[in-house]
């Protein structure tokens, strides 16, 4: 059975149906509502999207009381340009209203059930209004907050730009080197950057693209690293490279970590250097002899790059301190403050030089290291914030933050050594402690051990190299040194790092204190020598020195006539045919 309701109050249609226009104020049927808010919308605002005086200017709105009819509403986002979703009553009804008001702001839409012939009485009510996009909250920031750091590296925001900034290698960068001034002539060889992690190399790069990018004219810099681009990215910049050499503009293709890519891949460089195509610049932190094509090597000219020294370091982190308003106190003047009127900034703290030099003395020569160091430093004293009472009763000068060494001493521990245990300096060390050992320096002999262990090398090897140089460099001199060397290893393999350290120690200068003597190593290499150099077949064993295990071999005379005396009385030769005469103890 129907509902009453349903009956006494049947659902209108749609064209009996009204809405008031949320822009004018006015009634339409339920049909044209979305048209008339368009075509409302687009008279009420002005060409750029703004609202006209007469949108502006508040209107009252009406509504029929819940007595004349029933009312529904709905609240409708507008968005620019895109229309509105749809907002569906119990009903089923939708509208849509399509804007051209950029803030997003509610809108309320009062939708009435009503007979066309009949109009409806209206009661004045608020006309809710468009409102004005929030405004943005003003920055209260001032020079007394925290300083709010950067995300890009510091090593990365001091870069230097341009080759008067440039600090350290002043024997290939200096005023009068070679380099120098092709440089300044914007004349830029291929070659090949070589050195140690921190030198430089990325920096000199980028002081080159940045002189490319102010002779753009003639120049034009391209910048790929082995270890993300590959041989496609390399023919891409060779391609555009022949394009624009078609315009007198040559192209400089900067490949950083070279060494990553294997020989065959290092083959694509070469026609294209040679041909003058790209100028090759190349960073390697490996030597070029063993991780760069030898053909390769000949078309570019390698540029060597040594670590930092400790003044140039101190050079280059005393040039970051303005990124966080540091002031530098120099050791000579007792702890006073230096006169903070002549700085070109407000000073937020003060740094003693003392703390600039202990970061200088700990990075081992790496300026990446050495700056990360003075940024963990600076944006941790950066951090502190002094009370209300001790800002308002302290001087300008007391209210700055002091970083001192006692406070970064304990926070940065010197845990980087520069070690490459298949590097260049696995060999270089190594060769060191050999020729300390050699030279009966057991000062230098027990550094350059302990320095292998600090830096992690395998003991193991330590170990091994050890038993070599006492066969090779005291041999017969004393008998205990091979032996020392053997047990060493042993007892390093049986107690392990860290407990080991010592037994180490211990083995390298007992061998650097060894009297030496290289008799039978010599003896070696020279009988070594007569074999590699032997013409024609090698002289066979002879007959008397044979062995003889079985009858045939007896019957053909193997061992015959063979004493057990000493060569002096047998009567027997004991070298090859024709080489009896041949002593390889006299030089």
């Amino acid at each position: 059975m129907a509902n009453s309701s349903d009956v006494d109050d049947p659902q209108p249609s749609t064209s009996t149906r009204k809405a008031t226009c949320p822009i004018c104020d006015k009634w339409f049927p339920i049909a044209a509502i979305e048209q008339h808010v368009d075509e409302c919308l687009t008279m009420s605002h002005g060409s750029d999207g703004s609202p006209t005086e007469q949108q502006q200017q508040p209107k009252a709105t009406s509504a029929l009381t819940s007595s004349q009819a029933s009312k529904r509403n709905f609240s409708i986002f507008e968005r620019s340009p895109k229309p509105v979703k749809r907002a569906r009553s119990d009903t089923g009804l939708a509208v849509t209203v399509t804007s051209i008001v950029k803030a997003e702001q509610p809108i309320e839409i009062t939708c009435i059930e009503t007979d066309d012939e009949e109009e409806q009485p209206r009661e004045p009510t608020k006309k809710p209004k468009i409102m004005d996009p929030k405004p943005k909250r003003e920055s209260t920031a001032t020079t007394s907050t925290i300083h709010q750091e950067s995300n890009v590296p510091l090593a990365e925001r001091v870069r230097p730009s341009t080759i008067e900034e440039y600090v350290g290698q002043e024997q290939i960068i200096g005023r009068n080197t070679i380099l120098r001034k092709l440089f300044d002539h914007d004349t830029i060889p291929s070659m090949i950057l070589w050195g140690p992690p921190g030198c430089g190399k990325t920096t000199l790069a980028n002081i080159i693209a940045n002189r490319c990018k102010r002779n753009v004219a003639t120049l034009r810099f391209a910048k790929l690293s082995a270890t993300m681009a590959g041989v496609a990215d390399v023919k891409e910049v060779v391609k555009v490279a022949k394009n624009e050499s078609a315009f007198n503009r040559r192209t400089v293709l900067f490949m950083d970590e070279i060494h990553r890519f294997n020989k065959q891949q290092q083959d694509i460089f070469l026609p294209h250097v040679e041909s003058g195509t790209i100028t090759l610049i190349g960073a390697t932190t490996e030597n070029p002899s063993f991780s760069l094509n030898s053909s390769l090597l000949s078309r570019c000219r390698v540029i060597v790059l040594e670590k930092h020294s400790v003044e140039s370091m101190i050079r280059i982190l005393e040039r970051a301190l303005p990124e966080y308003k540091a002031v530098l106190v120099p050791a000579n003047l007792n702890n006073n403050v230096p006169d903070l009127s002549k700085m070109p900034y407000v000073p937020r703290m003060l740094v003693h030089e003392e703390t600039i030099r202990w970061l200088a003395e700990t990075c081992d020569g790496d300026a990446r290291i050495g700056l990360n160091s003075l940024q963990l430093a600076l944006s941790s004293a950066a951090s502190y914030t002094p009370s209300a009472s001790a800002t308002t009763s302290a001087t300008f000068s007391d209210s700055l933050i002091t970083v001192t060494l006692e406070d970064v001493r304990e926070g940065l521990k010197k845990s980087h050594l520069l070690y490459d245990r298949k590097g260049d300096q696995h060999y270089d060390i190594i060769s060191a402690l050999h020729k300390s050992i050699r030279a009966s320096d057991d000062n230098a002999a027990l550094y350059w051990a302990t320095r292998m262990v600090a830096s992690g090398e395998d003991p193991r090897y330590i170990c091994r190299r050890m038993i070599r140089m006492a066969s090779e460099d005291i041999g017969l001199a004393d008998m205990n040194a091979l032996q020392v060397a053997t047990t060493t290893l042993n007892a390093v393999q049986s107690v392990g790092l860290p407990e080991a350290d010592c037994i180490i120690a211990q083995c390298a200068v007992y061998l650097a204190r060894a009297p030496k003597s290289r008799e039978v190593y010599e003896a070696y290499k020279r009988c070594r020598a007569s074999i590699d150099e032997s013409k024609g077949p090698m002289p066979s064993v002879p007959l008397h020195l044979r062995n003889a295990p079985t009858k045939l071999m007896k019957d053909l005379r193997y061992g015959a006539g063979y004493n057990l005396l000493h060569k002096d009385v047998s009567g027997l030769t004991y070298m090859p045919d024709g080489m009896e005469d041949e002593n390889y103890f006299s030089e």
